[in-house]
């Protein structure tokens, strides 16, 4: 038996887990607002507070991806199955490192348009810290361009990643229900504290 707060040989802890699923559903609620926000006149009086709760998600978002990879550098991720194919370990390597660039890009590219916009609206933190601008694009001559590549890159983000969810959740469902190992398995909470260890 074992802390169950750490991860094992066969599968995640519970601090990887929650950092893992807190994210998803944060992740993918922004993305659903964002889509919701900008639907919306601009003489929409919910439009601001949208737009900063947006914001605030989105730097929540970008600290716990952060803090997610510090936690992964201190506790080894379990290994794949031994049974898995070379190329689906390779696969799903680089699927996870697309999804933390994802995750890291998509805030850095909202603060970049935050940063660019003609409006200079600050950027308070569920109401309160307040985030500076990127100086280097708040004072450019071209932050017109800066808000036109941010918005782009912003709207190119979401599609992906939808697209990388998609996919990823496909391969853990398939590992699931086709494959029945303990893929999917490994990244949900156990009914109790600790678990007995075993191998892939």
């Amino acid at each position: 038996m074992r802390n169950h707060l750490r991860n094992s040989q066969a599968r995640f802890g519970l601090v990887a887990i929650s950092f893992h699923w807190f994210t998803a559903l944060l992740f993918l609620g922004n993305i659903g607002l964002g889509l919701y926000m900008t639907s919306l006149p601009l003489g929409d009086p919910n439009l601001f507070p949208l737009f900063q709760f947006h914001k605030s998600i989105g730097i929540l978002v970008f600290a716990l991806v952060l803090l997610r990879l510090l936690w992964r550098l201190i506790d080894k991720a379990p290994a794949l199955p031994q049974n898995m194919p070379a190329w689906e370990k390779q696969a799903a390597r680089a699927a996870h490192i697309g999804l933390y660039a994802i995750l890291v890009a998509m805030p850095l590219s909202g603060w970049v348009i935050v940063s660019a916009s003609p409006y200079n609206i600050p950027t308070l933190f569920f109401g309160g810290l307040q985030l500076p601008h990127l100086d280097i694009i708040a004072t450019s001559p071209e932050k017109d361009l800066w808000l036109g590549r941010g918005e782009l890159t912003h709207w190119l983000i979401a599609w992906a990643s939808l697209a990388g969810v998609f996919l990823h959740a496909a391969a853990a469902l398939r590992h699931h229900f086709l494959l029945k190992d303990d893929v999917l398995r490994r990244m949900l909470p156990t009914k109790n504290g600790t678990e007995k260890d075993h191998t892939c």
